[in-house]
């Protein structure tokens, strides 16, 4: 009887003093007999790979959707690794993707969770993602581009490459706009080096529509759309209070309803940015604790330290109407 087996894949190193040199190609498993049975839940690669979906889940609320989609990725390759135990061959899956979605809804988050996916299972040689914007790939003058491209695509080689608003690459009613040349680089090398980088486009859904509409060829090498929706009232209210409790504080009973109608307003206003606008509110209500704790010349308990209240919630300019209208 065939004993159940693991894949035994030798992990690069994570040592940055490693990673930075010539990595040396791992030694070529031994194919398996067509009976034998493969235990993928004894791969210590799949082990880390739940590890990083477990903090993935812990991470960020919702996003059910996104986190599915992550799962079948991480199936897909986990799977592939096993094929090629007994020597099934197919070809190596594209795996660069496009983020679509608002400021703060967890893009970035992702980014970098999904290299340390891809680094576990050897898809790329560490788990690192470099984030870069259109100022660090577009050059001003005629030959510099090219130069600040490739100096991105080196540091990012072996990992991630994540260009966020990746449509600011794209200005068709400038004639003499150098964002064209970026993507004729990002096209050669996503193809040529696709065993060694992935890249990822971050950016608004409507915009990113329009970019890779008008650049088929780009399009044709991303194989992987994934949509980050707008947090609702709930889930930021869950934000918030996981943000909270991280930096060892609390709301009072009185403060978290407080923040909660904080929150139905500020979703209400412009430029409002899920999660991120979340930690600003976060933080403002702890500059206000801190003053007002400092204003109280008594001594200061562990509660006080700890304990956010209806006071400083109150202190944000969205309540400034309230109380002019009470006076």
């Amino acid at each position: 009887m065939n004993t159940s087996q693991g894949f035994g894949f030798p992990r690069p190193s994570t040592d940055p003093a490693t990673v930075a040199r010539t990595e040396e190609l791992p030694a070529e498993p031994v194919t398996l007999a067509d009976d034998a049975e493969l235990d993928l839940s004894v791969d210590e690669a799949a082990a880390r790979v739940e590890q990083t979906l477990a903090a993935l889940d812990a991470e960020l609320v919702g996003l059910a959707s996104v986190k599915r989609r992550v799962r079948e990725i991480a199936s897909l390759l986990q799977v592939d690794r096993a094929r090629e135990r007994f020597g099934l061959t197919s070809s190596r899956p594209t795996l660069h993707m496009s983020f679509t979605g608002g400021p703060g809804t967890g893009k970035t988050t992702v980014a970098m969770r999904m290299a340390s996916i891809l680094h576990a299972l050897g898809y790329i040689r560490a788990p690192r993602v470099h984030v870069v914007t259109r100022d660090d790939l577009v050059g001003q003058f005629i030959g510099h581009t090219a130069p600040k491209t490739k100096e991105a695509l080196a540091r990012a080689a072996g990992g991630v490459l994540f260009i966020d608003e990746a449509y600011y690459l794209f200005r068709p009613e400038n004639e003499r706009d150098y964002g064209q040349e970026v993507i004729e680089i990002l096209l050669t090398e996503m193809e040529d080096e696709r065993g060694d980088l992935v890249v990822v486009f971050a950016g608004y859904p409507d915009r990113m529509a329009r970019f890779f509409s008008a650049n088929p060829g780009l399009s044709s090498r991303v194989p992987h759309h994934i949509e980050f929706k707008d947090y609702d009232h709930a889930e930021l209210v869950q934000i918030a209070d996981l943000m909270v409790a991280a930096e060892n504080f609390r709301f009072d009973e009185e403060a978290r309803g407080v923040f909660s109608e904080y929150l139905t307003r500020r979703m209400e206003r412009p430029n409002f940015s899920n999660a991120r606008s979340v930690r600003n509110a976060v933080e403002r209500c702890r500059l206000r604790q801190a003053r007002r704790l400092v204003g109280l010349n008594r001594p200061l308990r562990k509660e006080d330290l700890v304990t956010l209240t209806a006071e400083d919630v109150r202190g944000s300019s969205l309540f400034a109407d309230d109380e002019g209208a009470a006076v």
